[in-house]
């Protein structure tokens, strides 16, 4: 797994072995970033169910301003606190839960980024996954300035609600993976 552009375009990511982390594939990421294009730039960013911090060092990489990644696994942490050493970049960690994040952040942010463990297939009802969670949360638009966006992942089978005050902005669709660009209403 690699960067794929900005200062950092090229350097090697340290991720965890096994099925514990799904990376957010490189040409998923491109997708996402050639989407956003130079709105990147200056941003504050959140990542939930950070893994190895992918997301938000390539957003730091193309020009955000401070990133802080949420990771429930200490254990994913040392990877990803291993990347930041390795770039040098700016990056909190916090050790946690995704869905407590909210209740715990006294800022607010510009980009937040979630690409959770996809859930069970759902079709024909609601979905259950921590995608659909996400977007039921209360605290998580709290968390995201006006013009801010919410990128969030998710797997094509699994067919979430986007639910008021969320509006969808854009759908990128890269064989199983699907990330939502949402904006508040």
């Amino acid at each position: 797994m690699r960067i794929t552009g900005g200062q950092w375009a090229g350097r090697t990511l340290a991720v965890p072995p096994g099925q514990g982390v799904r990376p957010t594939p490189d040409k998923v990421r491109q997708a996402i970033f050639n989407s956003l294009g130079e709105w990147i730039q200056g941003c504050t960013v959140l990542e939930l169910f950070a893994g190895s911090g992918a997301l938000s060092l390539e957003c730091l990489s193309r020009g955000a301003e401070s990133a802080v990644c949420v990771e429930k696994s200490s254990r994913h942490a040392g990877y990803l606190r291993r990347n930041i050493r390795a770039l040098g970049a700016n990056v909190e960690v916090r050790l946690g839960d995704a869905f407590k994040a909210g209740r715990q952040m006294t800022i607010n942010f510009d980009l937040i980024l979630a690409d959770p463990p996809y859930g069970a297939k759902t079709a024909g009802q609601r979905s259950q996954s921590d995608a659909q969670q996400l977007l039921d949360d209360n605290e998580l638009p709290l968390l995201l300035n006006t013009e801010g966006r919410l990128l969030l992942g998710h797997a094509r089978r699994d067919e979430v609600e986007i639910p008021s005050p969320w509006r969808e902005l854009k759908t990128l669709k890269h064989g199983d993976n699907w990330i939502r660009m949402l904006g508040l209403d």
